[in-house]
């Protein structure tokens, strides 16, 4: 990541709107895929039936949370499997997210996901990842 794809929160955040991260924000170049629907293996004899995935741009991302923008609503409560890539790393960080607000917006939704602390994700790397680049803003 370089400090140049990242800045702090957005200027058309209304203040005390359903966003209530106590983290600070950054606007980022990230991108994250939801799997809604999971795979599984392929039995003997018949065809593997592959799971759904739902591509979202990020709005803002903190610590603890992502604004995500996407072209289906999430129901609230979900819990779902991710992968965010941010600015030039190289693998994306295995997150599990939790949907806490969705939205409309224009022709998509805004969608507000908590990450889950989890030790079969990266959530610790996660954490670093974001205070590094807070660090160099």
């Amino acid at each position: 990541m370089i400090d140049t794809d990242y800045t702090f929160g957005t200027s058309d955040d209304p203040f005390g709107g359903q966003d209530n991260r106590l983290d600070y924000r950054l606007t980022a170049r990230a991108r994250v895929s939801l799997e809604l629907e999971a795979s599984y293996p392929e039995p003997r004899g018949m065809p593997c039936a592959y799971g759904r995935e739902l591509a979202c741009g990020v709005r803002d991302l903190s610590a603890g949370g992502l604004r995500l923008t996407s072209e289906e609503q999430l129901a609230a409560g979900a819990l779902l499997p991710a992968a965010v890539s941010l600015g030039n790393e190289t693998e994306p960080f295995r997150l599990t997210v939790e949907v806490i607000w969705c939205r409309p917006d224009g022709t998509g939704y805004l969608v507000g996901v908590r990450i889950i602390e989890c030790i079969q994700t990266e959530y610790v790397e996660w954490t670093e990842a974001v205070a590094s680049a807070m660090e160099a803003l």
